[in-house]
């Protein structure tokens, strides 16, 4: 799966011009953010939890955290991220590349609201070397989020 069905997904949507490949990691935020050459917080990280039998995935801004009170009164369960052999298994996904974008089972998405902070995110694209860059409103729409929610707590 990885960057073939990420950018198929994302061509499927008009938008595989905007995808990202690079000759460094960009697994974490800090990497990501040093191969773009913008700030953290532009880097929609995505994150994985456990939902039951299956995942839920919420993209965030990368200098956010997850705020566990404000997780479980949204969603009624304690935060708790998959191990990186699940995240693969239920997103299709390696870690540093889990994106909402051609997965390999439909999960529930989400946005965390600290990514309206700005214009333009970079959600990764399948592998832990790509991105793409994306409005919010693009965001929203290639990915089939649920919908937006307020689960992090404001960076400092």
């Amino acid at each position: 799966m990885g960057m073939t069905s990420a950018r198929a997904w994302l061509a499927a949507r008009g938008l595989e011009d905007r995808i990202r490949e690079f000759d460094v990691s960009s697994a974490t935020v800090e990497l990501a953010a040093q191969a773009l050459g913008v700030e953290p917080g532009c880097i929609a990280k995505t994150l994985s939890f456990y939902d039951g039998e299956s995942a839920l995935l919420v993209l965030a801004a990368g200098d956010a955290k997850i705020d566990n009170h404000k997780f479980k009164a949204e969603f009624g369960f304690k935060a708790k991220m998959l191990s990186p052999d699940d995240a693969l298994r239920l997103t299709g996904h390696p870690v540093g590349g889990i994106c909402p974008f051609g997965l390999a089972n439909p999960l529930r998405i989400y946005l965390d609201a600290s990514l309206r902070r700005h214009a333009t995110v970079y959600p990764a694209c399948g592998t832990s070397s790509s991105a793409v860059a994306l409005t919010c409103a693009e965001l929203e729409q290639a990915s089939e989020a649920m919908g937006w929610v307020d689960v992090t707590k404001d960076p400092v």
